[in-house]
């Protein structure tokens, strides 16, 4: 079967109809993540597991995707978007399978291992978006991709709670199916960019001390590393933080989760392009730094149950404004060739920042139910200091310009 391809020259309804397609299949490979991820720890209480193994258990994944973000987004620029995307939504369906059978703590470890190293879908979906999206309207588009994530995380685990009640391994399979299901819809609808890159490179784990100190995308994925500490703090830490000052239970921490989750995914998909049409990207990156400063600073020092609903929402549409923008001016930063490699270093930044960030803000939370949230909002301020001083560009023909 012959592949199709879309050029940056295509016309507008192609444009849209790869966009759905690559929302499509980011959406559904997210809601098979969603669907298994809150039940990964009774999976590992079956074998007895202690909690520091299910630490371990949740930090193996990110892990195994901060080795292989670069590599795989190296090879999107060299093979192409859609195998490297295909390639990703068959490794999670092997992973979900070998859920479903592990038969102790070792099968556990190597499937989530095996979707970090084959979880490439995000960062290729961005360079996918980078590669067809006019520059303009690149901030909207990645906003689709937080829509599409939010979604996921919206419908997957409210779905896989309600498998778990026909046995632990029923919503890995589930999850499996719709992993596979987003395979072959990417092979049926997804056309490839034309984009590749025909020159040998170094490896890109050998050029990363240089991308992140002389490259024009430095301080960008500087912030983006500091920002998505910040908000990993704030969201591996929410429960414990809601449950010892607020008294809630689980069923409630997970209705905040989901409506947090709708305000983001919503914010991503309807403000994002109307703000940065109004401000453009920076300002708008600004704002939202400024509204996640503002949301967890306040929920750190507030007692009223309601002020903290208020303030947290304040943050997470502060995230919905700011990340689609700093992905958007670190795309800017890079020719097309050179899309992948970019976003996958992003991508690799921030599953260190998943690995830092429980273990930094659960630590906090030892001693005081103040420091997390306080220690973000300081996080997040360091990153509004850098973020002023970018000057944004635009990458032209494997050159780097000076951008407005």
């Amino acid at each position: 079967m012959k592949t199709r391809s879309i050029t940056p020259e295509a016309d507008a309804g192609t444009k849209r109809r790869a966009l759905l397609a690559v929302f499509i299949t980011i959406a559904v490979s997210l809601i098979g993540f969603g669907i298994v991820i809150p039940l990964l720890p009774f999976y590992a209480k079956r074998f007895d597991a202690p909690e520091w193994q299910i630490g371990l258990l949740f930090a193996s994944f990110s892990a195994a995707q901060l080795i292989a973000a670069p590599i795989l987004g190296d090879w999107s620029d060299r093979f192409g978007r859609r195998p490297v995307l295909i390639v990703s939504l068959l490794g999670s369906a092997a992973s979900f399978v070998m859920l479903a059978l592990a038969p102790n703590m070792l099968w556990l470890f190597l499937s989530r291992v095996l979707d970090g190293f084959t979880g490439g879908n995000i960062t290729t979906a961005r360079a996918y978006i980078a590669d067809i999206s006019e520059p303009e309207k690149r901030a909207r588009n990645f906003g689709l991709i937080g829509a599409a994530f939010g979604l996921g995380f919206i419908l997957g685990p409210a779905l896989g709670g309600g498998l778990a009640q026909f046995g632990l391994a029923t919503p890995a399979w589930v999850a499996a199916g719709i992993s596979l299901v987003a395979a072959l819809y990417a092979v049926w609808a997804l056309p490839e960019t034309a984009h590749l890159t025909q020159a040998k490179r170094p490896s890109p784990w050998r050029e990363m001390p240089t991308t992140l100190t002389r490259s024009p995308a430095a301080r960008l994925l500087w912030v983006n590393f500091i920002l998505w500490v910040g908000f990993s703090v704030y969201q591996t830490t929410f429960p414990l933080f809601a449950a010892m000052r607020f008294r809630l239970g689980p069923q409630e921490i997970g209705y905040i989760l989901a409506v947090v989750g709708f305000v983001g995914a919503l914010s991503q998909a309807v403000l994002v392009g109307r703000v940065v049409h109004a401000l453009g990207e920076k300002p708008t990156l600004l704002l939202g730094i400024a509204l996640n400063i503002i949301g967890l600073g306040g929920a750190a020092v507030t007692h009223a149950l309601p002020m903290f609903y208020l303030l947290v929402g304040v943050a997470t549409v502060g995230g919905s404004l700011g990340l689609p923008c700093l992905t958007s001016l670190i795309s800017h930063s890079a020719p097309a060739e050179e899309q992948g490699r970019i976003q996958g270093v992003a991508g690799a930044l921030e599953s260190l920042a998943r690995i830092v960030a429980p273990i930094w803000g659960n630590s906090a939370l030892g001693y005081s139910d103040t420091l997390p949230y306080i220690s973000a909002a300081g996080l997040l301020a360091l990153a509004l200091t850098l973020a002023v001083r970018i000057k944004p560009h635009v990458a032209h023909k494997g050159t780097i310009q000076q951008g407005l």
